[in-house]
């Protein structure tokens, strides 16, 4: 138990940024793209409160990572509401809408790893903090990797549904109501590892590469 609430305490900050910045980061291009729905109803908005789902985003987690021993977590927010019709080229712009939510999380991991190697600059060592910084970034990482997966109704799905041709696309958006338990399954069985851990080292390394200045500083 003591263990589970060292780790709720060092990833509460980082989880909830990246679900309420992911999620905010859509309704924002769904408005730059014309659908004000999120907007009205609220959910471009930074306040977690507005985001976080009681059950997915807080008991589901909980429960199986006590249940599997922290072998298994998976957790959802609130879905924020997008009427792609009213988008002004709504096949097109489906593509960036959905895009939005993930690069936060890119840029939310390289904001955490810029944080991490302050840190190392300034000779920083408290436990907390470094654990914190690494919480961010590996949190932002496996959303971006986890969201970027090309099945319904994931980002990554509706990115490839944008650019289907349209006969292929109808075809394709039939499976968004087995999506979300194709992808449990998945990870349940861990073979969804053959896709995030891939794209989760790609994209750590692509973020080093960024920061490859910062490194001289640390020496």
């Amino acid at each position: 138990m003591n263990e589970l609430i060292q780790t709720l305490a060092v990833f509460a900050i980082p989880v909830v940024l990246a679900i309420t910045l992911h999620e905010a980061a859509h309704a924002y291009a769904a408005k730059y793209y014309g659908d004000d729905t999120a907007y009205s109803r609220g959910r471009m908005s930074l306040n977690p409160a507005r985001h976080i789902d009681p059950v997915g985003t807080l008991l589901i987690p909980v429960v199986l990572y006590l249940m599997t021993g922290g072998s298994f977590v998976f957790g959802y927010a609130k879905p924020v509401p997008i009427d792609f019709s009213r988008l002004r080229n709504p096949k097109r712009d489906m593509a960036w809408v959905a895009l939005a939510g993930p690069a936060s999380n890119f840029f939310m991991a390289l904001a955490w790893m810029i944080g991490a190697y302050v840190l190392a600059i300034t000779q920083v060592t408290e436990p907390f903090l470094l654990r914190m910084t690494e919480a961010g970034i590996v949190s932002n990482l496996v959303m971006f990797a986890l969201n970027l997966f090309p099945m319904l109704p994931l980002d990554g799905g509706r990115i490839l549904t944008s650019l289907l041709p349209m006969k292929q696309a109808i075809q394709f958006s039939k499976i968004e109501p087995y999506g979300f338990f194709i992808v449990l399954g998945l990870m349940w069985l861990k073979l969804f590892n053959y896709w995030l851990i891939p794209v989760m080292f790609l994209t750590e390394k692509s973020l080093h590469l960024i920061l490859s200045p910062l490194q001289f500083l640390i020496k």
